[in-house]
């Protein structure tokens, strides 16, 4: 007879073996935690190996993801693609077993963990989907979307401050399909945690308006069981279970120690481990009849055979819903995207406003709101300022069928929360803030990027423009910053017709997020013919030239609300005999990455003579000017003033363009 101990002691083995072969890794967590990860996986967590991105699954977060070998653990002892081929290559270069789980649906990883806090912040926004699109989809006897968000943190993810922000948000949204255990082990890698995180969890949980379960023997697999149950029943609150558990569990000399933490046990502590847990077999290898107890190939096929009949037979009663709800799975945009989207840019053609960018963006989501039912906005306590709301927002809080959340003061919550949003699927998410308050997102934005997910980062107030409120909420440095991330695009568009190529990209583009660079001041709609038009998309394109033969005098690049400037000075040079060209440059990322025609036929090699111009931090722009150059830019933080007093102190003046153009020339 196998013992429960001893199926999580396989957790243990392969843990410590894997990670003394690669001499590298984190055995304390796993170790402590395999009890608890027994429990959940053999007795409550609906999966399929065979199909891992089966939609109804339970989520299993691992957001103390230096814990790796536990997931990776199970994953290949209840039968997903992962062998202990894997686990042996576990740190190596290019294999299915990183220092910290990366996002892989076809082997079970739900997201990448590591960076602490944020898995619990995605396993959140896992809730919070699941949640809408019960709402939306599920009818009487027909629970399509029906499941559980568990996730697994530790001492780490408690205290960054992400966990403060994501997990009183949870509270308030009521998130009672989410279990979040917490291993309370008291080491961290500084040693006994008391000696630097000392408040109460379960009070500051209860005041979140959590469900607390507390004083859990993080060993004993009765009472986790139990736990688990109580925390199942509830039906109003998220549940938070506070496992006490030994880290390194197992470990003769070591465990209960911050050494266990973050080192390879040596071969001399393996063997007593091994002898303690009366684990008598050798490295990698796990007897077959615990491989049997664990493997839920054939009982997850079972679970998905039932839902699948449920789903066909909701087909039936409700076919529209049914196929909306397949489309939304699979990422599709709606049938008539592209032919509503055309008739927004007619109107936008039609009424030449001089608005705002972030005034072009709202007009735009008014319209998404009504033609694309899985745009999910939000904002961080900005949304009048951001411009993220219209007369068809919906309030999650108050409407089941809700398109918008109202995140509060948590710029980096918002960002992690939208990204678990967006990897669950069935939502295109976008978050809101100031532009100078994305350092408090970075983190999160980064984590989407390395994750290669759409989410649409709104960022107004996007310069010195900002005016009165001084230096503090200017973001002289934040646009050089996003564009300096692999795999994000920038776009900081000069009038409400770039604003609409960049939110179509935006909404298009499922391999990274984007980010919308976006203007407190109007600015002035620039006309353009077709030719013009279908090379916005481009990235960089010509919007002014008078020169002939690809050969102007003068090249002088833009973005944003610095382009009507440069057409002004445009049209000066011009009256004095010189042949300048302007470029518009929404989106440099997107422009770098056009092939070697376009961007000579744009920006010819042979033109030495060049001019960028952005209310930004200038040293980004010798890459496409040279060293010959010249930049109006910003070299320090600005001011606080009257936005018109700043552009010209800081020199973004019609005036000083000329001069600097002809100092050049």
């Amino acid at each position: 007879m196998i013992s429960r101990k001893e199926l999580a002691n396989a957790i243990r083995i392969l843990t410590i073996d894997a990670i003394y072969n690669a001499q590298s890794g984190h055995p304390g967590a796993p170790m402590g935690m395999a009890d608890i990860a027994e429990v959940l996986w053999r007795d409550y967590l609906n999966h399929n190996p065979n199909n891992p991105k089966w939609i109804n699954r339970d989520r299993f977060v691992l957001s103390n993801g230096h814990a790796s070998m536990l997931i990776y653990s199970i994953l290949h002892l209840t039968g997903y693609n992962l062998s202990i081929k894997d686990l042996k290559l576990f740190r190596t270069i290019n294999s299915k077993t990183p220092g910290h789980p990366e996002i892989e649906k076809n082997i079970g990883i739900e997201t990448t963990t590591g960076p602490l806090g944020q898995g619990l912040a995605n396993g959140i926004g896992f809730a919070i989907s699941e949640k809408i699109l019960s709402n939306k989809f599920n009818k009487k006897n027909f629970n399509i979307i029906d499941h559980y968000t568990y996730i697994f943190v530790g001492d780490g993810c408690m205290m960054e401050g992400i966990s403060h922000e994501v997990c009183s948000l949870a509270g308030k949204l009521k998130l009672n399909k989410l279990i979040v255990f917490y291993d309370d082990n008291g080491i961290s890698i500084d040693g006994q945690t008391k000696n630097y995180f000392i408040e109460d969890i379960t009070q500051r949980f209860k005041a979140y308006k959590w469900n607390v379960i507390s004083n859990i023997d993080g060993h004993d697999a009765k009472k986790i069981k139990k736990s688990i149950k109580e925390a199942k029943k509830e039906s109003e609150k998220p549940s938070l279970i506070i496992c006490k558990t030994i880290i390194g569990y197992g470990s003769p000399n070591k465990s209960g120690t911050n050494k266990i933490h973050g080192s390879p046990l040596n071969k001399e502590e393996i063997l007593l481990t091994r002898k303690k847990l009366k684990w008598k077999y050798e490295p990698f290898f796990i007897p077959q009849i615990i491989y049997k107890l664990w493997n839920a190939k054939k009982e997850g096929k079972n679970k998905e055979n039932k839902w699948n009949k449920k789903f066909k037979s909701y087909k039936k009663i409700y076919p529209n819903l049914y196929q909306e709800l397949k489309r939304r799975i699979k990422g599709n945009l709606p049938v008539n995207w592209k032919k509503n989207m055309k008739n927004i840019f007619i109107d936008l053609q039609k009424n030449k406003k001089n608005i705002s960018t972030r005034k072009a963006s709202q007009n735009i989501i008014k319209n998404i709101n009504k033609i694309l039912p899985e745009y999910l906005g939000g904002s961080a306590d900005l949304s009048e300022s951001n411009l993220t709301t219209s007369s068809n927002t919906k309030d999650i809080n108050t409407n089941n069928n809700g398109n918008y959340i109202y995140y509060g003061v948590r710029e980096f919550g918002m960002t992690a929360i939208a990204n678990g949003i967006s990897i669950y699927g069935g939502f295109i998410p976008s978050t809101a803030t100031f532009l100078t308050f994305f350092d408090y997102a970075k983190n999160a934005v980064r984590m989407a990027a390395l994750m290669n997910i759409r989410q649409i980062l709104i960022y107004t107030h996007d310069s010195i423009g900002v005016g009165e409120d001084g230096p503090t909420h200017q973001p002289v440095e934040q646009i050089a910053n996003i564009r300096s991330i692999p795999n994000i695009n920038l776009w900081r568009p000069c009038d409400q017709i770039e604003t609409f190529f960049a939110w179509k990209y935006a909404i298009e583009n499922k391999n990274s997020p984007t980010a919308l660079i976006l203007s407190r001041q109007n600015t002035i709609y620039q006309k353009r013919n077709k030719n013009t038009l279908n090379k916005i998309k481009r990235g960089g394109y010509i919007i002014k030239d008078n020169s002939t033969e690809n050969k102007p005098q003068l090249i002088i690049i833009a973005t944003g609300s610095e382009v009507q400037l440069a057409i002004k000075a445009y049209d000066k040079l011009i009256s004095y005999g010189y042949k300048i060209r302007i470029i518009s440059m929404p989106s440099t990322n997107i422009f770098d990455k056009q092939n070697k025609e376009y961007k000579e036929s744009i920006l010819p090699s042979k033109i030495k003579k060049r001019i960028a111009i952005e209310a930004s931090y200038s040293d980004y722009w010798f890459k496409y000017i040279g060293l010959d150059g010249i930049i109006i830019g910003m070299k320090t933080f600005g001011k606080s003033g009257k936005n018109e007093d700043l552009f010209k102190n800081f020199g973004f003046t019609i005036n000083n363009i000329i001069k600097k153009a002809k100092l050049i020339l």
